[in-house]
């Protein structure tokens, strides 16, 4: 077992950087298999986005959040989830970025990713209410958190209910249904040409690629916390939360290349509800007493920043207008300029613990 705390810090930055181009390049991967398999079966592309994707690109947050907890680092467990949260959220808008010429809430057709962003908000309440009044000790578990088990087996319910309930139509109905040269090429990918069994094999592939990488980006993130004296709590949510990000970036950006905007959301969405299912996760592995329970104002703050994020999204969603700037729509804007507020807030409280 190599020890990652002997090492040198530009060795345990080099490995985190290997590390993050491998989840990356397994990411990218991964978003035209998932597109593949959810058109193989014909599964909706939200929900593809939140099942396949979301499943899958959690890994690295898996692996992260597991290893913390059984060595006890509960700061680090925690801020790596709600930082992947936040900046799951925050790279919503490099997709709009991506799309340019329209707003990427305006082309959404499916009320399934609306649901999505409204479910990850009320999970993430129960989380900042269970870090605030205090979890109980149950058996060694916390009851906040194991309280998210139901509500996420709700929520994947609920989220198949709505797949195929379109309740509106976007402004530009050819914007969602055009497809254009990166979409043909796409089509005429060797992924589409592969069997189910092999679609299904290398995507399990790359998703024990992530796993892997996943456990070294965790592995050398605390290392790098301890070598340069920042802390667990701001390395965990700025460093290793973007790092463990990285699969969402590679495949949501896919997405939004192959015009499977529902895909893209869909990934972010799902991704974030499947984060918070680790918590309860970690909760089993951490022998300290309930995860949440470790938590202070810094979680408290990181999760609300969380909640906050996502609502921007869903108030876009809901309000769908096609206003740009800066190749953005406004509600992008308003995220990028929310998170880096955060951010801030975020030190000033770290600052002062």
């Amino acid at each position: 077992m190599i020890e990652f705390q002997a090492l040198p810090l530009a060795v345990n930055v080099g490995l985190m950087l290997v590390s993050a181009a491998l989840v990356w390049s397994a990411g990218t991967r991964l978003s035209r298999l998932a597109d593949a398999l959810a058109s193989r079966i014909g599964m909706g592309s939200a929900l593809a986005g939140f099942l396949l994707l979301g499943v899958v690109t959690s890994l690295p947050e898996l692996a992260t959040t597991v290893t913390a907890s059984l060595k006890g680092n509960a700061a680090l467990a925690l801020n790596n989830v709600f930082g992947s949260i936040a900046t799951n959220v925050l790279l919503l808008a490099i997709a709009d970025a991506v799309l340019g010429r329209d707003a990427l809430t305006s082309v959404v057709a499916h009320p399934a990713t609306l649901l999505q962003g409204t479910l990850g908000i009320i999970l993430l309440g129960v989380v900042a209410a269970g870090i605030t009044v205090g979890d109980v000790d149950l058996f060694g578990l916390g009851v906040w958190s194991m309280a998210l088990v139901p509500l996420f087996a709700l929520a994947v319910w609920l989220s198949s209910r709505h797949e195929n309930r379109p309740t509106w139509i976007p402004h530009d109905l050819t914007a969602v249904l055009a497809v254009g040269p990166n979409a043909d090429a796409a089509l005429s990918e060797p992924a589409n040409e592969l069997s189910t069994g092999a679609l299904v094999s290398r995507a399990v592939f790359c998703g024990a690629l992530i796993l892997v990488a996943g456990y070294a980006l965790a592995e050398t993130g605390e290392a790098i916390a301890v070598e340069t004296g920042i802390g667990a709590s701001l390395v965990g949510f700025l460093l290793v939360g973007f790092a463990t990000s990285l699969p969402e970036i590679s495949s949501m950006v896919g997405a939004i290349r192959l015009r499977r905007y529902e895909l893209a959301i869909g990934a972010i969405f799902g991704t974030n509800l499947f984060d918070l299912m680790l918590l309860p996760v970690a909760d089993v592995f951490f022998r300290g007493g309930p995860l949440l329970g470790e938590a202070g104002r810094f979680e408290i703050v990181a999760a609300l920043l969380g909640i906050v994020l996502t609502a921007i999204y869903v108030v876009g969603l809901l309000d769908r207008r096609n206003r740009t700037l800066f190749r953005m729509g406004y509600d992008s804007l308003a995220v990028i300029a929310t998170y880096f507020t955060g951010l801030g807030v975020l030190t000033l409280v770290w600052a002062a613990s």
